[in-house]
């Protein structure tokens, strides 16, 4: 396995147009729904691997430093209903260190919209509310898109022609800013209504608002304000977003539509413990990148067997609830058996002949781990 991955090929563009071929389409009267996000695969140890970096590492407790080193994988999946691990992956390509997550995922989704009928809407966290981002993806995309809660906005210009100063024209009018009220003033659009679990939703927009750095760009801001919700920092009382679309967003389906996003977590959960997307220790990218297509495919294989009704369930599993990829799993390898196989039957290798006499190995060549936004003489190696 280790040799095929080392010497193998793949076409990208090949490949991802394959996989969105066989997408599931969504029903009559409801719209495509992406989700794009980023990974990491962490290799601590991995000295002699290339590219590696500096990244930032979810869910540690506040006393541990939440880094690590490793690959990035930014990933587009199409996105179920219901919030579960059953994805549609249509593309997973690495993220170079000289690279930002918004950066490969503008390029991705610009070379897969093409291959869509209909406008879709993507969904996104904190990583993409950037100028180039929205800027390029808007053209192709509606954008949900996840805010911090310190990031500032500012109104149009209000013109006022009997008080014209020196100077030049000012670009920009009134500060918002999400995390301080007074900036807020009332907002356009207001909703209040429940979630599915009963519980008071006030959803409020703000429309004709830009970023500093693009004035041009015309941008709706939502607040959503969940009552039930703790306080916490995974579950907030209050979430921003940013909406750029051909039209404006129901604000009744904003939060239903946000929360079909997490269903990425749960695809990068079921990845990596089942399908042992980080398990291969291999040295180079390249062939990690090719290991993550053959990841990626078997994902969306388990998807288009949903309705084969091939699960096989344990016996305390719950026989009501919809099969998980899992399940679809444990029954596949029935039909795979029928299928057969191109190869020929393996052969008995017997003992290794081993290295020529005189062969001199030399070691591998170690890499420095890259630290964004700093200069190769700043650079050094990891010690774990």
């Amino acid at each position: 396995m280790y040799e095929a991955l080392q010497m193998g090929q793949v076409n990208q563009t090949r490949f991802e147009q394959t996989m969105v071929r066989y997408a599931p389409h969504p029903f009559d009267g409801e719209r495509l729904v992406l989700a794009v996000d980023a990974t990491n695969i962490e290799r601590p140890f991995s000295t002699t691997s290339a590219d590696r970096g500096w990244l930032y590492k979810h869910n540690l407790p506040n006393c541990d430093k939440p880094v690590t080193v490793g690959w990035q994988f930014s990933t587009v999946v199409v996105v179920p209903a219901q919030t579960s691990s059953h994805t549609y992956i249509v593309s997973n390509r690495r993220i170079k260190t000289s690279q930002t997550p918004a950066e490969v995922a503008s390029q991705q989704l610009s070379e897969l919209r093409p291959y869509f009928a209909e406008r879709p809407l993507n969904l996104g966290d904190r990583y993409y509310p950037t100028k180039a981002f929205i800027q390029n993806s808007s053209k192709d995309y509606d954008l949900l898109l996840r805010l911090k809660s310190n990031r500032v906005f500012y109104r149009k210009v209000v013109r006022d022609e009997q008080k014209r100063g020196r100077g030049a024209p000012a670009k920009h009018g009134a500060r918002f800013q999400c995390n301080d009220p007074n900036t807020h003033g009332l907002p356009q659009r207001v909703w209040v209504g429940t979630d599915e679990n009963g519980h008071k939703l006030v959803v409020s927009a703000w429309t004709e608002l830009h970023l500093r750095e693009a004035p041009e760009l015309a941008l709706s801001i939502i607040r959503i304000q969940r009552e039930a919700a703790s306080g916490k920092t995974h579950d907030p009382l209050e979430s921003w977003y940013v909406w750029s679309g051909q039209t404006e967003l129901d604000l009744t389906q904003v939060w239903s539509y946000y929360k079909r996003r997490y269903s990425i977590e749960h695809g990068y959960r079921f990845d990596k413990q089942d399908l042992l997307w980080e398990k291969p220790r291999l040295r180079y990218p390249s062939q990690f990148e090719l290991w993550t297509a053959i990841v990626s495919l078997v994902h969306d294989e388990l998807q288009i067997a949903q309705g084969l009704g091939l699960e096989v369930l344990r016996p305390w599993e719950n026989s009501q609830r919809k099969p998980s990829p899992q399940q679809i799993r444990r029954g596949l390898s029935g039909i795979i058996v029928q299928l057969g196989s191109p190869a020929k039957a393996s052969k008995v290798r017997g003992n290794g002949k081993g290295r020529a006499v005189g062969t001199k190995v030399r070691p591998a060549t170690r890499y420095k781990v890259v630290k964004k936004g700093f200069s190769t003489s700043n650079l050094t190696n990891i010690r774990c």
